[in-house]
């Protein structure tokens, strides 16, 4: 999800995000926390605007993303816009801590694109100091398990710059399907890139849950 459907000069309102972690289903009431090796994900926080905007506004996280939020007000209203998404039930916004450790390193997003959730796209950003330590892996997993059991979802797109071999071996790395390429689909900084579309289906996610418990050793 490289263009980020926030708009911050369409986002006037701000509301207080709802205190504290639960693990429920009913994510349009509040996220579930989530977590698996050393990751946990949990609800965007207001207190987490400071992290994120150190995280998530240098060079080399920002190169193939829509710009994020450039101070701590902007992204306390992007994150008072997740819970107002979220709770009309067309988004979802994780943020990334590290077991033992609650600070927001990054942020893991589903939205639909269409009413009944059946066909959504999801998208990632994580610090920079955390890529290739295995936190998108263990996010990743959260993730897609939320959105195919949860969610319902059908279909699982993303989207991703031809130039981006980090974002795309990340996304082939967890079972994505390069279904084709959307010429100069996305604009950057003043020019368009060309975007690799993936998919991942439902029946494609559970079969790959079973040959893993297959391969395990007895």
């Amino acid at each position: 999800m490289e263009k980020m459907p926030y708009r911050p000069e369409l986002d006037l309102a701000m509301v207080q995000p709802t205190a504290g972690e639960v693990t429920t289903s009913d994510w349009r009431r509040q996220l579930p926390a989530l977590g698996t090796g050393q990751v946990v994900l949990r609800e965007l926080r207001t207190s987490d605007a400071a992290s994120l905007l150190a995280m998530l506004t240098t060079e080399e996280v920002t190169r193939f993303i829509s710009p994020p939020p450039t101070t701590v007000e902007g992204f306390e209203r992007f994150i008072a816009w997740t819970h107002r998404e979220r709770t009309a039930g067309a988004y979802a916004c994780f943020a990334v801590t590290l077991r033992g450790f609650d600070t927001a390193i990054g942020i893991f997003q589903v939205r639909a694109l269409e009413s009944s959730f059946e066909t959504a796209e999801w998208g990632f950003a994580i610090g920079s100091p955390f890529w290739g330590t295995g936190v998108f892996q263990d996010g990743a997993e959260l993730v897609l398990e939320f959105a195919f059991e949860t969610l319902g979802v059908h279909r699982l797109e993303a989207r991703c710059a031809v130039q981006n071999g980090r974002g795309n071996g990340a996304l082939l790395k967890v079972g994505a399907t390069q279904e084709g390429t959307l010429r100069k689909s996305f604009l950057k900084g003043g020019r368009y890139l060309d975007q690799a579309l993936y998919a991942i289906l439902d029946d494609e996610w559970r079969m790959g849950l079973t040959m893993m418990v297959s391969e395990r050793p007895m």
